[in-house]
Parts: C-alpha cells; structure tokens; sequence
C-alpha cells in the first residue's frame, strides 16, 4: 500500500487544475454560456500568474491572484463579444483560446529560463500522521486544499442558496428570468467572469507550483479536458470533482509506467489520459435522457433584453 502513497498523492494535485476550471467552467454554463475558451484562459492565466511571480518574487500566491485577475480580464472580453453584442458564443471561445495561445507564447518568451521555488507541502496537525491517508489527503500544497474548499462552496450555493436557484433560471429560461425582473445580462457576466478567474487560477497553479517554470503551450490541453468534465459531470460539481482526478490518476499512471519501463511508445502513455477521457465521454453521451434532463435549455444562446 505504500507504493500507492505517491500514485494517490499525485493523482490530487494533477486534478487541482480541471477543478478549478472545472467548476468554473460549470458555473458559467449554469446560466446558459458555454465558453470554449477555457484553454486560452488557462494559458493567459499560467503567463500571468508565472510573470508576476517571478518579477516581483512574492511566490505563488501572488502568482495565483494574478492568474485570476488575467483569466477574468480575458473572460470580460468574451463577455462583452458573446453577452453584450450577442456575437456567436462558441465562435468567441475559439477565437479567445487562439489568442491566449499567441498571448501566453509572446509573453512567455521572455522566461523560458526562469524557475520558481514552488510551494512545499503543508501537513495538517494530527491528521497527517494517519498511517497511508495522512500522507495521501494531508500532506498536499495549500492550492490542493483550496481547490477542495471551492468545490465545497460550488456545491452548496447550486444546492442549497437561492443564488444557485437563480443561476439555474437564467439557463433554463432568460426570457422568464427578465420578466420577473433579474438582471439576466448581470447574472451571465457574473457568471463568466468567475469562470475566467477559476480558469486563471488552474493556469497559474500549473505554472507556479506544479510545474514551477515556463514551457510554451503547457495547459497541453487541459481546457478542453475541462469543458469535457463538465458534460461527463452532467453539470453536478461533484461528479466533476471524480473526473478531474480520475484524469490526474490516469496521468500520473502515464509517468508510473513509464518510470516502471513498460515497452510502451512515449507518446502513447501521454495520450492515454485524453484517451481516457474521450472513453468515458462517450459511455456518458450513450444515455441521452441523462444528459438532456440536466442540460441547460438555453445553453449556447444569446439573449439581449
């Protein structure tokens, strides 16, 4: 069992970024916007966060807060293109993703010699001296714990407040939602822009401390794996939560077999967890009534009042 210690371990921080743009990604699309930009919000997030870092040397947490103030920039220019001038919403999101990648690859020239020190892990008092768990859950940087916090508190306004009633209505019915009187625009860019910033923080949480240096295009695809989460979860916060780390279990698996000298082509094993993903997908689409039943009924169309 102690060999499954670093499997399980590593398994929780390579699903912390499709958490947080997991579920950023699932609130937007609560309210009837799909943002297919997600890739280039997490790679303007990772840049941000990555040159912030390293130019004023106040860590990864500055790094984190910039990453979420960039991917939330790039989200309001969505937001004004698909919300505001009514602009195709999935034409937008590619557009968006193409220019992070030239953004985050123009600006991240500049620091493809650089490193960070990381973040060091934090053990939890008592709890991290439990024999096998401990040192699996409570032995994890702060950004694990904190993606786990923000699934806890996704998950209990869509359950449990009348604000996740309301981000329900608007994706279900705009016209409704405006004829009793909510902001349905408002409530949309709300919605974006905290999709943006969950993006940006997954982005900078991969160049800060995961993977504490810039390698151009390093999200490698990470936003579509996310926006694929979010169907696979039926839009439900926790069954995205399983999908991100059984993508961060497969992923680390990848390097496992690799380090074990299994006679597999490289390339290969860096496929399997988007092969992974692309299985389950499609077990999922099998039972359409599922996924209608949970679908936002005006997922994708624009409304203006």
């Amino acid at each position: 069992m102690l060999d499954l210690v670093p499997i399980l371990a590593g398994t929780l921080a390579a699903g912390t970024p499709l958490i947080f743009a997991g579920l950023g990604e699932l609130v937007t699309e609560r309210t009837g916007v799909i943002n297919l930009g997600v890739e280039g919000m997490m790679l303007i997030g990772a840049v941000a966060g990555f040159a912030c870092a390293a130019e004023t040397g106040m860590g990864a947490g500055a790094g984190l807060l910039a990453g979420a103030a960039a991917g939330m920039g790039a989200a309001l220019l969505f937001a004004i293109l698909a919300l505001s001038l009514a602009a195709n919403q999935a034409a937008c999101g590619l557009a968006l993703t193409i220019f992070g990648v030239g953004l985050s690859a123009f600006i991240g020239q500049h620091y493809v010699s650089y490193s960070l020190p990381g973040l060091k892990p934090w053990d939890i008092p008592l709890l991290s001296d439990i024999p096998f768990l401990g040192k699996v859950l409570f032995h994890q940087d702060f950004v694990v714990y904190l993606s786990i916090i923000a699934f806890g508190i996704v998950w209990w306004v869509l359950a449990k407040t009348r604000l996740g009633l309301l981000l329900k209505a608007v994706g279900e019915s705009p016209e409704a939602a405006h004829a009793i009187g909510y902001p349905v625009l408002a409530i949309r860019y709300g919605a974006t822009l905290f999709g943006g910033a969950m993006a940006g923080i997954g982005g900078a949480y991969l160049s800060t401390v995961y993977t504490p240096l810039w390698v151009e295009n390093m999200v490698a695809g990470r936003g579509w794996i996310a926006i694929a989460l979010v169907v696979f979860a039926t839009w439900k916060p926790a069954r995205l939560m399983l999908g991100a780390y059984l993508f961060g279990g497969v992923t680390i698996l990848q390097f496992q077999a690799q380090a074990l000298g299994i006679n597999l082509p490289v390339q290969l094993l860096a496929a399997l967890p988007y092969v992974a993903t692309i299985v389950v997908l499609v077990v999922i689409s099998r039972d359409r009534k599922v996924l209608q039943m949970n679908l936002p009924a005006s997922l994708g169309k624009s409304f203006l009042p």
